[in-house]
């Protein structure tokens, strides 16, 4: 195998593929390297760590086409360290040869046969709408767990619902729930469970493609945009029943603008020190925020804002609560709450399709 790239073309493709490279490849090799096939003038490179799968294909010069594994990191990090211009990569024998310039590196090759080969999911693939799932994933897969001990929580929800799509992601602290209307990708009462670290990755492949299709099996799913591919196992196990969490009715209501909210935040949570909660101060002529750390200081900001109810303190994990208002996106967000025991929801105005609901934190 032999063929010419732009450096820059083929460091991206790598980085891509090489985010599904697996970091404990001691028992099977071959997943600590890229799989590098060439037909022609067409390049796809391709990795696995068994649960997730990433490939991208990439025009380059093809001289001579063949297949081999190549050690990943020492790859990646090669081709990024060589100056702008052609990359030639040649196969010889079991080594690797990558040169440009006056650059010539030579990297011993992984077995081929022991690269998983790739499955494909053998049904009709169902259009959605890039940009907007995209949006959706970063609002949502914030959310899931990373606790490997609950695997159910590690995942985003993607359930039919009202002719569309619902996803929903909680690590049992926090919830959030994004409606992707007109995206009837699943059938009436079908749901999946797939992996948030998968979707995370989704994500940056999803930047500046028009549409993905998607394909449901019934162990696996696969998005692919463009010429690059994903492909995730699904995670097997019941999703709680998030909507016994979801208060019925909220008797107060505060209103406010989002980005001024976020910016005294940021400032108060420099004296919520050692897990220390921001407390809420919701009153009738605005909102005060409070962050006390013992033997530190405290922080106290007032934020002009409106408010209906009686008068109320919740507080919060400052992380969490700064998480759901950079998600919303809206310029004004709504937090409708109980009680200071019972979860808050975060609510951007005029944005029904997206909510966040936030446990408080008990304090004295």
């Amino acid at each position: 195998m032999k063929f010419r790239c732009e450096r820059d073309v083929l460091v991206d493709a790598l980085a891509t593929a090489g985010r599904a490279v697996s970091s404990r490849g001691g028992a099977l090799p071959a997943l600590s390297g890229i799989r590098t096939e060439l037909v022609g003038d067409l390049l796809r490179l391709s990795a696995t760590d068994l649960e997730l799968s990433i490939s991208v294909e990439i025009e380059v010069a093809g001289l001579e086409d063949g297949v081999a594994v190549i050690p990943a990191r020492l790859f990646v990090d090669i081709v990024r360290a060589l100056d702008a211009g052609a990359v030639v990569v040649e196969i010889r024998d079991d080594q690797a040869q990558v040169s440009s310039g006056r650059s010539n590196f030579s990297l011993r090759l992984i077995l081929a046969d022991d690269f998983p080969r790739a499955t494909d999911i053998d049904v009709v693939p169902l259009s959605v709408d890039a940009k907007s799932l995209a949006q959706a994933l970063r609002q949502v897969v914030p959310a899931a767990s990373s606790d490997d001990s609950r695997p159910v929580l590690t995942g985003v929800h993607v359930a039919a619902e009202a002719g569309g799509l619902r996803l929903v992601a909680t690590d049992s602290y926090r919830l959030a729930v994004r409606d992707l209307v007109d995206a009837p990708v699943l059938a009436e009462g079908q749901d999946v469970l797939l992996p948030s670290r998968a979707l995370a990755e989704l994500t940056r492949l999803l930047s500046g493609a028009g549409t993905v299709d998607l394909r449901l099996g019934e162990r696996e799913a696969s998005f692919e945009c463009g010429r690059s591919r994903l492909t995730t196992r699904l995670i097997e196990g019941s999703f709680p029943n998030y909507r016994t969490l979801i208060p019925r009715n909220h008797p107060n209501r505060l209103t406010v603008g989002r980005e001024v909210l976020l910016d005294a935040v940021r400032r108060v949570r420099l004296l919520a020190r050692e897990s220390t909660p921001i407390r809420l101060v919701q009153k009738s002529d605005g909102l005060e925020l409070l962050a006390m750390t013992q033997d530190v200081g405290q922080a106290h900001e007032t934020v002009d804002a409106s408010y209906v109810g009686t008068e109320l303190t919740v507080a919060f994990n400052p992380d969490y609560l700064m998480a759901g208002l950079e998600a919303t996106g809206a310029d004004e967000v709504v937090l409708e709450s109980l009680d200071a025991r019972n979860p808050a929801v975060l609510r951007g105005v005029g944005n029904e399709d997206f909510f966040y609901l936030l446990m408080p934190v008990r304090v004295s």
